[in-house]
């Protein structure tokens, strides 16, 4: 399970360096509705908790197939260039002044939430001062349900991996369950933690660090 969650990491950050529209995914997962309330994730350790949020198995074609039963429509042509515009100028506004960038990717949105404003030090439950920013997001993503959530924690390089793949995987975590605690359907939502392996900055300044220490969300038109 592991080694599938780790593979599957990388290629979401893969695609977050890309800079043209691609329709290509990485994964390969299935999800399931499911409507448990507050607690669905948060506190829970390990594999099995990660990676494609869904009670039947694992795989990418399984999560559209969700939305499809779930009545939710692929977008194609140009109205997926079209209802991205919308959902990242919805975005912006709702996070403006809130310590969350939000960058465009081709057709995929990535917010960049940093740490230092998301959690406190080593830990994985988010600031209490940052439940409304994601109550935000949340409320953005449930508007336009034809797309699809990646989530996935990155820490700087201090610690080694043993204490920072766990970090990265419990942080993601959080904001899942916020996200889910928050309306949005957890079949859309993949989770994943990559520790320090995707730097955004130098490890080898304070400031650096802090870059890499964050959560990203990347949000992708669903094709169908």
């Amino acid at each position: 399970m592991r080694t599938n969650f780790i593979v599957a990491g990388v290629g979401v950050l893969a695609m977050l360096g890309a800079t043209a529209c691609t329709t290509t995914d990485p994964y390969s997962s299935t999800p399931q509705r499911n409507n448990t309330g507050t607690g669905i994730l948060a506190g829970a350790l390990g594999g099995a908790v990660l990676g494609y949020l869904t009670n039947t198995s694992n795989g990418e074609q399984g999560r559209k197939n969700a939305l499809i039963g779930a009545g939710i429509g692929a977008l194609g042509g140009a109205a997926v260039g079209s209802y991205m515009d919308r959902q990242q100028r919805d975005l912006e506004g709702q996070l403006s002044g809130s310590g969350v960038g939000v960058a465009r990717q081709g057709d995929n949105l990535v917010l960049r939430m940093p740490s230092d404003v998301t959690f406190a030090t080593n830990q994985s439950a988010i600031n209490p001062r940052f439940d409304a920013t994601l109550a935000d997001v949340a409320a953005v993503l449930q508007r336009y349900d034809q797309s699809l959530v990646d989530i996935v924690g990155h820490t700087d390089s201090s610690g080694g991996d043993a204490i920072n793949q766990p970090l990265s995987e419990r942080r993601a975590i959080s904001v899942a369950d916020a996200l889910i605690r928050n309306g949005v359907q957890r079949e859309r939502l993949y989770v994943a933690g990559n520790s320090s392996r995707t730097p955004v900055a130098s490890n080898d300044t304070p400031e650096g660090r802090a870059q890499n220490r964050r959560v990203e969300i990347l949000i992708r038109p669903f094709r169908g």
